[in-house]
């Protein structure tokens, strides 16, 4: 249940913040659903992996670097999913760094935060 509320809640936020930012394009909420699936995938399978490979510019720039991992994250989930576009590298960075606040914030308000 859990992963569903989330899941949901990660959907909303996408949508929401294509309606802020304007270089972040959602079709519609089943399109935020979908988004929300990928990154979630995502996160899981690919990030752990550039992570690694990329953990001597991690460390050297004191863990920055993991910003950039999460707009490619951002990036490659827009190639996979149809009706989910942003526009720039940029974009991508501002979007995932205000949904990673949006969530943690909203997370914590619904009691459902990672203990």
């Amino acid at each position: 249940m859990k992963l569903l509320l989330r899941l949901l809640v990660t959907a909303a936020l996408v949508l929401l913040l294509s309606n802020l930012l304007s270089g972040v394009h959602v079709a519609s909420f089943g399109t935020a659903v979908i988004v929300a699936v990928v990154l979630g995938l995502l996160n899981i399978f690919i990030k752990p992996i550039l992570v690694v490979l990329t953990l001597p510019v991690t460390v050297v720039t004191l863990g920055l670097f993991l910003l950039v991992i999460n707009a490619i994250i951002i990036l490659l989930s827009t190639k996979i999913v149809g009706g989910f576009a942003v526009d720039s590298f940029w974009t991508a960075l501002v979007f995932s760094v205000i949904l990673s606040i949006l969530q943690s914030i909203t997370y914590k308000i619904l009691g459902d935060d990672k203990k």
